[in-house]
């Protein structure tokens, strides 16, 4: 049997371990009572062109926008208490934790994540993520494009990348080949929106919920026993 410190998993955040649709809804209920429809639909116009510019989700970039077009300046005072202070605890997803605490029993849980460098740490600290992780938390604009970087900082003989976004473990896959294991959850938007034609084989495993991870061992995860070749940064930029 292999070593569980040859095995590093990878593990994505929002619609993964914790229902990020459900902060959405929960947000823009909150836009909506404090400032009408009109501007809860201007603050997501923001949202969606800072992300388009970004790379990656920026709630509290968009409040600072939406703030020039705001009248309310008591209303705005109580978006980011809102923001900063969300029970993002009560939003993991059922058995979340205890997913992560399996994966460490087989090797190396590292919490893997696209966002901003403010509100996402925010985020995963008070959700408890962090500390179910021993602080082991890389958070990036594009974490396919940081596998050198992984690499780097958790050398393993093989990798498990879990998360709710097919066409990112496609990308992943494509990159580390046989190094890395996919695993794709189906739940939230982006799962639920995935194209047909990508098919669920384009995953080496799925599930339908991140509980369910919680059933499996070293060998549902394929681990490939050859050392890996290191992988160079040209190759890591597609």
């Amino acid at each position: 049997m292999l070593n569980p410190t040859t095995m590093v998993f990878l593990i994505d955040v929002d619609n993964t371990l914790l229902d990020n649709d459900r902060f959405v809804a929960d947000l823009s209920d909150r836009l909506d009572r404090a400032f009408g429809q009109t501007q809860r639909e201007r603050y997501w116009q923001i949202y969606e062109d800072l992300r388009s510019t970004l790379g990656y989700a920026d709630y509290l970039g968009t409040l600072q926008r939406f703030r020039a077009g705001a009248d309310s300046a008591q209303a705005l005072f109580s978006m980011s208490a809102f923001l900063l202070d969300y029970p993002f605890v009560d939003r993991l997803y059922p058995r979340a934790l205890a997913a992560l605490n399996h994966l460490a029993k087989l090797g190396t849980t590292v919490i893997l994540s696209d966002g901003d460098i403010v509100f996402q740490p925010r985020k995963i600290e008070r959700s408890g993520l962090a500390a179910a992780v021993a602080g082991r938390v890389q958070i990036n604009v594009h974490k396919e494009r940081m596998l050198v970087t992984v690499q780097h900082r958790f050398p393993a003989r093989h990798y498990v990348m879990i998360d709710d976004k097919l066409k990112l473990l496609i990308a992943m896959k494509r990159i580390l080949g046989d190094l890395l294991t996919t695993v794709w959850v189906r739940q939230g938007h982006y799962a639920l929106a995935a194209e047909p034609a990508l098919g669920a084989a384009s995953a080496d495993l799925v599930i339908d919920d991140i509980g369910a991870l919680c059933r499996l061992t070293l060998a549902d995860f394929r681990v490939a026993v050859a050392s890996p070749q290191p992988l160079h940064a040209a190759s890591a930029l597609g």
